[in-house]
């Protein structure tokens, strides 16, 4: 999820006046779920989970991995890059990736590290689930499918990821759609502590700290997957039959791997790979993000997220912050596919 204790979250308190002053800006806005901006972008209306699967996966060697990933639209058509978080796979975008091929985009949904059919290639490559890893994964695939630039959207771990490629590689992102906004954090100001009822909201990152909480999840992926998926979008009435779609990604044998890498590297108590030192030396410098942006947030998001007045201030391009009504929780791109559709073909054309 994306929990990133950084300092977007240390300013979550105290920000009543900069929201106010954001909105007299015009920087904040909102959409009901089906997509008030629908027809200004000319996108054919679509109920969320009118799609259920993808054709199966494509594989490809970029960098370290073997990525497994789904390509729907014309070959010549605009790239469009979609990028999942955790513990959701590339089913939340089951229902957007149609959506945008039929509007003439080239749409690249992967699996990221640790999920679905993508693998780690060689047995010695540590199992690193540290933020600069999943970036410069995202530049791997890109070069693999020689694809120059691309539009990057994504929500919780691929919310950061997209973040983190358009602020170190702005040549290679033409735009940014970003769930929950600017989600790049560090080692550094993951040190800080929260007030009780903050850090209370992140139990299960603590709990992967510990072998106990790794044991844990390892014993119980699906039941830890459902309870998240339940407590970060509390309205969402997914079936079975959807969650499992995506449950299956988790049976990937380096996921377990992977995701205590990550939580543990944004504690410290993990060190990353030096080839990404420099990397995350930048980030933690919280980069300007210059490319045109939109960022969203569901108005049912149960998951910890910064208001957007605490991180317009980092999108130095063209922006603009979109709030999706109608029960909307974490995983917005598959709770509200249209609007989420919409601001992709909004921001491509800022």
């Amino acid at each position: 999820m994306s929990e990133e204790i950084n300092q977007n979250r240390r300013r979550l308190f105290g920000i009543a006046a900069a929201s106010v002053a954001a909105a007299q800006f015009g920087m904040t806005g909102s959409a009901h779920a089906q997509g008030s901006q629908s027809k200004q972008a000319g996108l054919k209306k679509i109920k969320p989970g009118a799609n259920t699967s993808f054709d199966a996966p494509k594989q490809i060697d970029a960098g370290v991995l073997n990525v497994g990933y789904v390509e729907v639209g014309p070959a010549n058509g605009p790239a469009v890059i979609l990028l999942h978080g955790w513990p959701y796979d590339i089913h939340s975008y089951v229902d957007v990736a149609p959506l945008l091929a039929a509007s003439g985009y080239r749409v690249i949904v992967p699996h990221l590290r640790g999920y679905g059919t993508t693998r780690i290639i060689s047995d010695a490559t540590l199992r690193n689930g540290q933020q600069a890893a999943l970036g410069a994964d995202v530049i791997a695939l890109m070069d693999a499918l020689k694809i120059d630039r691309a539009i990057l959207a994504g929500y919780d771990w691929g919310g950061r990821t997209a973040c983190i490629v358009a602020a170190l590689w702005p040549q290679r992102c033409k735009a940014l759609v970003a769930v929950s906004g600017y989600l790049i954090g560090s080692q550094e100001a993951n040190r800080m502590p929260l007030p009780p009822k903050a850090e209370y909201a992140w139990w299960y990152q603590y709990y992967f700290a510990t072998e106990r909480g790794r044991a844990g999840y390892e014993k119980n992926r699906r039941e830890f997957a459902r309870l998240v998926w339940q407590t970060a979008s509390p309205k969402w009435a997914f079936d079975d039959a959807t969650f499992e779609r995506s449950a299956v990604s988790f049976d990937n044998p380096d996921h377990v791997d992977i995701v205590i890498s990550n939580y543990r590297w944004r504690l410290g108590l993990v060190a990353g790979e030096p080839q990404y030192d420099a990397l995350e030396k930048r980030l933690a410098s919280s980069p300007f993000i210059t490319v045109p942006t939109i960022t969203l947030e569901g108005d049912a998001n149960g998951a910890p997220h910064p208001e957007a007045a605490s991180y317009a201030n980092r999108f130095s391009g063209k922006y603009a912050h979109r709030v999706i009504t109608g029960d909307i929780g974490h995983n917005l791109p598959q709770e509200a596919p249209q609007a989420f559709a919409d601001a992709v073909i909004e921001v491509a054309a800022y």
